[in-house]
């Protein structure tokens, strides 16, 4: 199966399914001299892992990395970087109902199609729990452009459902369950979500990911602009059917004079653009958005088809999210920190040399 892999200088290679005995990955292009431990990958991982509060699927994994490959010393070689991931929680069982219905919502009509064949455990190659590879590569990546250029990728979740709210501060996002912004909306949150789950349905989520610190001129056009591949990346992750940079679209309802983003001696007057212009970085944050939908497998009874394309209905039991996205912002930092990485390595292979004359800020 094709498309495993993503990145061009800084490559993310990944292997494994749901209900398989492990999930590999093999980071390649990594510089050497990075100091990296096995903690440096594990405190991203425990952010993103199941089981973590009521709200989340209760499947229980420790999720604990074991580094294969590609460090010495304590110190990366500039080899590949091989991991794994073992599944230890799989109860493959709790599909066997479903193994001939095609779930709605999910890709199990799609893989039937495309490859004759399917693994119905959790999805198999579909599951999310791949984000467990992406996760480990984004530490890595996290790590590398904190120390070199002083980046820093934070993410938060910004809406659950219905429930909105505006940006409070950074430290209460690590502090609850649902990377909300303001512990004081958390109990209002943990209400809706026992609810939500009690009803048997489940609702999507906005995740908000913010890169800081960006040196300007990263990106590549016309066909490797850094936008486009932020927003593949972001595409790229299970459940997101919509991406925005920046003022995304609400910029329909902008005019020019209030969407272009001016500029003074001291620096840019806003940031509609997301910190990207002509698919270049202009120094600013780099903003990004993500729609998640509602979680495909619920316990309420849906109307599909078997693989013999006789009518059925299906109920999915088992351990789910009720809201994919509430585990989804340490995800979009990863991929947004690979992004960055890659296009790092990019801009310092081709123009590492270049001092233009003019700067602001």
């Amino acid at each position: 199966m094709s498309g495993n892999s993503f990145g061009t200088l800084y490559c993310v290679t990944s292997f494994g399914e749901s209900h398989g005995p492990a999930y590999g990955g093999v980071v390649d292009g990594c510089p050497p001299g990075l100091e990296l431990k096995n903690e440096d990958i594990q405190k991203e991982l425990d952010r993103r892992k199941p089981g973590s509060s009521r709200h989340v699927t209760q499947r229980r994994e420790s999720d604990t990395v074991e580094i294969l490959s590609g460090i010495y010393e304590g110190r990366t070689t500039g080899t590949a970087i091989g991991f794994l991931i073992r599944n230890e929680d799989q109860r493959p069982k709790d599909y066997s109902a479903i193994a001939e219905k095609f779930r709605p919502g999910h890709a199990d009509y799609t893989y039937w199609q495309k490859y004759g064949i399917r693994d119905p455990r959790g999805g198999g190659r579909a599951s999310a729990r791949e984000t467990v590879i992406r996760v480990a590569a984004g530490a890595i990546a996290k790590k590398w452009l904190a120390e070199r250029y002083g980046v820093v990728v934070r993410g938060y979740l910004s809406q659950l459902g219905p429930q909105k709210i505006a940006f409070k501060d950074w430290q209460s996002v690590n502090e609850n369950p649902f990377f909300w912004p303001d512990a004081a909306a958390v109990s209002q949150l943990e209400k809706f979500m026992d609810a939500l789950r009690e009803s048997g349905d489940s609702c999507g989520a906005r995740v908000n990911v913010v890169a800081e610190k960006v040196p300007v001129g990263w990106g590549e056009p016309v066909y490797g602009r850094l936008d486009a591949d932020i927003a593949a990346a972001m595409m790229s992750i299970n459940a997101v059917k919509g991406v925005e940079i920046g003022a995304g679209f609400a910029s329909v309802t902008q005019k020019g004079s209030e969407h272009g983003d001016e500029m003074a001696p001291k620096g840019f007057l806003s940031n509609n653009n997301g910190g990207v212009l002509g698919g270049i970085s202009t120094g600013q944050d780099v903003t990004v958005s993500i729609a998640l939908k509602p979680t495909s497998s619920i316990r309420l009874p849906r109307r599909t088809i078997d693989v013999q394309g006789r009518p059925a209905t299906v109920e999915t039991t088992g351990r789910h999210d009720p809201c994919v996205g509430i585990r989804a912002t340490p995800i979009a930092e990863a991929m947004l920190a690979c992004v960055l990485m890659d296009h790092a390595l990019r801009h310092r292979a081709q123009c590492g040399e270049v001092t233009p004359p003019t700067k602001i800020g």
